[in-house]
């Protein structure tokens, strides 16, 4: 089941007019297949740049996990270690190499107009493992960033992968954290592209229901978001 709430404005924001940057909503959509949460995105990406008239222009945040899934990027990099995946691989058009999405995994989906934030690029993407860094904290995980890496990691090990398409100013795709994910799963491709290992929440505490963190995963995006004005 859709669980949809509004979060209430930051006041530094509230004496904006009715055509200035709002909180975008938020869903979480539970287990979704990955091609339907594609879709999904698609669509409202259409909204936003204006390519379709007389619909709504909200920014929105879904979260959710997937059934098991691999998926790729537009640069088509195989970091596959062996040549039969034990699920699905879909091609899509975010960056990034191959990577897994499925059951316990937290995944984020902002679609965003980087345009209209006055956001750069570079600028969004530490904003967003930032946040993911925040919401760690929140729970007592200490994680960070590396040089040269993208996503967030704990010591050696990767927590949550990002990967993100942006064009005419806006951006989607997201990341995915790992909170009790079944490692096998990993075994199969170079998750972290550079040797190097994946972690969970799972091994450092036990974790909240997937809801619960995406919920205030999206709260520390939303802070985030609101000091970048």
């Amino acid at each position: 089941m859709d669980l949809q709430r509004q979060r209430s404005q930051h006041p530094a924001m509230q004496h904006l007019s009715s055509e200035a940057i709002h909180t975008p909503g938020f869903v979480w959509l539970g287990r979704t297949d990955y091609s339907l949460m594609w879709q999904r995105m698609g669509k409202q990406v259409g909204l936003l740049s204006g390519q379709q008239s007389g619909q709504a222009t909200e920014e929105m945040v879904w979260a959710c996990e997937h059934e098991p899934v691999y998926t790729t990027g537009r640069r088509g990099v195989d970091n596959r270690r062996q040549a039969d995946l034990p699920a699905p691989l879909l091609h899509t058009d975010r960056g990034g190499e191959t990577t897994f999405h499925g059951p316990g995994q937290v995944m984020l989906y902002p679609v965003l107009s980087l345009r209209k934030r006055k956001l750069g690029v570079r600028d969004y993407v530490c904003l967003l493992e930032h946040s993911c860094i925040d919401l760690l904290a929140h729970y007592g995980i200490r994680a960070g960033l590396r040089e040269g890496l993208p996503g967030v990691w704990v010591g050696s090990a990767k927590i949550a992968a990002i990967g993100l398409r942006v064009s005419q100013g806006i951006v989607w795709h997201g990341m995915a954290l790992n909170v009790c994910v079944d490692a096998q799963w990993f075994s199969a491709i170079n998750a972290c592209g550079a040797g190097l290992h994946v972690a969970g929440m799972d091994e450092f505490l036990d974790p909240p229901p997937l809801v619960e963190l995406a919920n205030a995963w999206y709260d520390f995006l939303c802070a985030r978001l609101d000091a970048a004005v």
